[in-house]
């Protein structure tokens, strides 16, 4: 006989962080209400409540757990080409859509009321963010085309329908994009899809390497036709049936494994003309102009989630008795990666204002592309060092950090890696008057607040009195934008912040690793929200 059960006092739960439960994602974020001005405030607190709830946080899960499925074929050999996702996806989806995450810049709301929401989507499930963000950025580059009658108005409702159905049939739809193929990646001027005139549209032939959301009613993408590269709207489903569109596989991602990316054929797939033809470029720049919005704020959110998860930790976990929250040096970890999250949200948000004003075009142009290009690179390791203040726990999969860390990477890729970004920037500030002068008038609106970030301004100038070499991009790019985020700050930001993140970023007051910071962390960590 083998002696009765009983509970062990090893099984005993102590030192351990009670379960999160619902989290207010507005009320507790005070960097995100002080850098949000011009955003609809009211609609982002009822939207954030929302998004901090238990029962998104499942749906969330379960759309990461049950991954989307490629169905080529019926039972009966008939092509299909359809993704499948969860229910979850599809609640999350409408949850995003239905609070106008695509349509709200269109139809009376803010670009930062929508550069608010994508921080606060990525915190949650980021995967759902793709399809959404193009949809929201498609309609600028379809606005004056032929096809913006039966398209603009689907893309700007608020709401969502999956239902597999052409536009016609359709209460709301989404737009992908298609553009990279294998031989050219970045330069899709290397493109090989052919486009040819037939019955009054075209007809195009070829494959794309990714096609995003291919579950979209329509893509985006660029075809060489007679008169060169252009660019396409192409339908998914047309009203005699499915459109010469084929789903070849999907793609097995690093992360953002809630949102299929596929590789796609066009066999002979009807096709309608947006912008002029050989002018592919410049019709799909006005769609990656405002993609790379959401690129630069998604880090940010990103950011924000691993701290507040890794904060939460070490208030509730003790060591050599005191709270992780009460030693010298995690403080000072923690305050470090802070800074660096509050300067990609207010850089982020203060970008997303310049997209709202029709006179700050210039601006948002080249300061996209800066904040784009640092806050990627911040993510990374912020969310790796956040998953270090969790020890093992943040190495496992009960947690968010890992799906935050594979996700960190993908949005310095998508829509220009780091290289392509900086050789934009470079280009930009040799071609456009009106932004280089923008850019200098924001750095020079800071000037006098603060001795640190003058004494830096001074040296960059000193240093590229023009603008460097090729080889010179990334370091130019890095320097310019940490003043860029300097200026937002102090001009912004308690005075505080704004103090530490010049004397780190820009006075030399600090390392190479993260806390090794000179600076008080209280004020600090009291952004993070949440207990202390």
């Amino acid at each position: 006989m083998y002696p009765p059960e009983t509970e062990l006092s090893t099984h005993e739960v102590t030192n351990q962080p009670p379960p999160r439960g619902a989290r207010n994602l507005w009320a507790a974020d005070p960097v995100l209400r002080d850098h949000a001005a011009g955003a609809e405030t009211r609609h982002l607190a009822g939207h954030a409540l929302l998004l901090g709830s238990v029962e998104v946080a499942a749906d969330a899960a379960e759309a990461l757990d049950r991954l989307p499925e490629l169905v080529t074929f019926d039972a009966g050999g008939r092509r299909v080409d359809e993704v499948r996702f969860v229910s979850a996806y599809h609640r999350l989806m409408a949850l995003g859509l239905g609070a106008g995450y695509a349509a709200g810049p269109w139809t009376g709301g803010s670009h930062v009321t929508h550069a608010a929401m994508v921080y606060l989507h990525s915190q949650v499930e980021p995967g759902t963010c793709c399809p959404m963000t193009m949809t929201y950025a498609g309609v600028p580059a379809l606005a004056d085309s032929a096809v913006a009658p039966d398209w603009v108005h689907k893309l700007t409702v608020a709401d969502y329908d999956p239902a597999i159905a052409p536009i016609g049939r359709k209460r709301a739809a989404t737009l992908g994009m298609a553009m990279t193929e294998k031989q050219g990646g970045s330069d899709v001027r290397a493109n090989a899809t052919v486009a040819e005139p037939a019955d009054g549209a075209w007809r195009l032939t070829g494959h794309k390497w990714f096609c995003s959301a291919p579950m979209s009613d329509g893509f985006l993408t660029l075809a060489q036709a007679p008169g060169g590269l252009s660019c396409f709207l192409v339908p998914r489903w047309l009203e005699e049936g499915r459109n010469g569109i084929r789903l070849m596989r999907l793609k097995d991602k690093l992360g953002n494994k809630a949102n299929a990316s596929s590789e796609i054929e066009y066999h002979g797939a009807r096709a309608f003309l947006v912008g002029e033809e050989g002018q592919g470029v410049r019709t799909i720049i006005e769609m990656v102009h405002h993609t790379r919005l959401d690129t630069a704020m998604a880090p940010a959110g990103l950011m924000r989630a691993a701290l507040d998860h890794a904060h939460y930790w070490a208030s509730h976990r003790s060591a050599f008795q005191r709270r992780l929250i009460d030693q010298p040096l995690m403080a000072m970890v923690l305050a470090d990666l802070a800074l660096d999250w509050e300067g990609a949200t207010a850089l982020g948000l203060r970008v997303a204002r310049a997209f709202d004003d029709p006179n700050a075009r210039p601006f948002a142009r080249i300061a996209v592309a800066l904040a784009k290009f640092l806050s990627n690179k911040r993510a990374i390791g912020v969310i790796g060092e956040a998953m270090e203040v969790m020890g093992g726990m943040g190495y496992v999969e009960e947690t968010p950090i890992p799906m935050l860390y594979r996700e960190a990477p993908l949005n310095g890729i998508w829509e220009g890696s780091g290289n392509v970004i900086c050789l934009d920037i470079l280009r930009t500030l040799a071609r456009d008057e009106g932004a280089r002068e923008a850019l200098m008038a924001e750095l020079q609106a800071a000037t006098g607040a603060d001795r640190s970030y003058d004494a830096a301004l001074t040296d960059h100038a000193d240093r590229w009195p023009g603008l460097p070499d090729e080889a010179e991009a990334r370091w130019f790019a890095e320097v310019t934008t940490e003043l860029l985020t300097a200026s937002v700050l102090l001009q912004g930001a308690p005075a505080e912040i704004a103090e530490a993140y010049c004397a780190t970023r820009l006075g030399g007051a600090r390392g190479h690793v993260a806390g090794a910071l000179k600076a008080d962390p209280r004020p600090i960590l009291a952004r993070l929200g949440g207990e202390t």
